[in-house]
């Protein structure tokens, strides 16, 4: 595919973001498309709202696994671009239009020039949440075509055109949400002593849960918890009756997760006893770390400087991805792509170059030619 074609399927899918689960014309226009494309050698299994696509390959034997992302975000897009989402307050703020391009520009590759290997590409859904990597990983299509490897990547706003990044090891944190809701009694604001006023419960939990990391996590690790969201009260003088605090948390060690969450539930016990409140704690998404097979990305450094794409080595990053459960059961690794846009990802103006599509496209199909299991 030229980049003509590349950006007109990539401002065809920018314009639909779906939210996690629900990208139903996401998934038919991407049906639609592979449908387009020679079916000698494809077998094509739509799942839920993502899509199994399987190529033949000329000598089949081994089988490499590539998966992209479908979902958008939540988040009213500021571009101002001609192309910018129909979907209001919904946006594909994390490049996961971009992604899809790539492999559909890919896979139109592979059905006119089959490969040799036999091929999985993944079209999956909710990565952004609830996850839909570790429900794809227990289906049946995937038990049926199950690859020898995998991989897949990521666009970096910080990085130029023409460049990709990875790193053997660690690439992604494990994280994990976090809800927690304080239940007490509202009343007057004149007559406190009459009230168990959730609004300071939450508060103090707040600054309590910062010294988990400060006081109770080793120096040499590393975690992040962060509260980006709390509500709580009606209006100014009536003491709250609840309250709610939303954030994350993030670690590059799995093990150090399961401590972080140990050290937040005894924190909520000592503010349960403190002001005579209820509490629960929900940690809803949890996302597993994304560790890269040291074979495999140090053969990706010399196939890249084989085609005249840039590697640089990454750093560890404390962003999450569910593609870590994919890489859990099965070897591989992720790269970031070069998209250089002065807005980063999530942002409401995120907007990266399309020239970097190609460049996806010749990155990917060269690694599917290429590599050696």
């Amino acid at each position: 595919m030229k980049l003509e074609e590349l950006q007109s399927v990539r401002r065809d899918l920018h314009r639909i973001p779906e939210l996690g689960f629900q990208e139903l014309k996401t998934q038919q226009y991407l049906l639609s498309f592979i449908q387009n494309l020679p079916q000698e050698r494809l077998i094509v299994e739509p799942w839920k709202t993502g899509i199994f696509v399987f190529v033949k390959g000329t000598k089949g034997g081994h089988t490499i696994g590539y998966r992209t992302d479908i979902d958008g975000l939540p988040i009213q897009e500021e571009t101002g671009l001609s192309y910018a989402s129909e979907h209001d307050g919904k946006m594909h703020a994390c490049g996961h239009d971009f992604h899809m391009t790539i492999a559909l520009g890919v896979l139109k590759k592979l059905a006119e020039h089959p490969p040799e290997s036999n091929v999985l590409v993944i079209f999956q859904p909710a990565e952004e949440g609830p996850g839909g990597a570790w429900p794809m990983l227990q289906s049946d299509p995937m038990k049926k075509y199950r690859p020898d490897m995998i991989f897949a990547l990521h666009i970096a706003p910080e990085l130029p055109v023409g460049t990709v990044s990875s790193r053997e090891g660690l690439l992604f944190a494990n994280t994990s949400e976090l809800y927690v809701d304080f239940h007490g009694v509202g009343g007057h604001a004149a007559y406190p002593h009459r009230t168990k006023d959730m609004v300071l419960a939450a508060s103090h939990f707040v600054v309590d849960v910062q010294q988990i990391i400060s006081r109770m996590i080793d120096p040499l690790d590393s975690a992040v918890i962060t509260i980006g969201k709390m509500t709580g009260g009606t209006v100014q003088n009536i003491i709250a009756e609840h309250a709610r605090v939303e954030g994350t948390i993030r670690t590059l060690k799995p093990e150090t997760m399961n401590k972080v969450k140990e050290k937040i539930e005894r924190t909520v016990k000592a503010i349960e006893i403190r002001y005579d409140c209820e509490t629960s704690v929900d940690y809803g998404a949890s996302y597993f770390q994304v560790w890269n097979d040291g074979k495999y990305v140090a053969q990706f450094r010399q196939e890249m400087e084989d085609i005249g794409i840039r590697f640089v080595e990454a750093g560890q990053a404390m962003t999450g991805e569910d593609f870590g459960y994919m890489l859990k059961e099965i070897p591989g690794f992720m790269f970031w792509l070069g998209v250089e846009s002065p807005y980063g990802l999530h942002h409401a103006r995120l907007t990266p170059k399309e020239e970097a599509l190609e460049v996806g496209v010749k990155a990917v199909e060269h690694v599917i030619r290429t590599i050696q299991i």
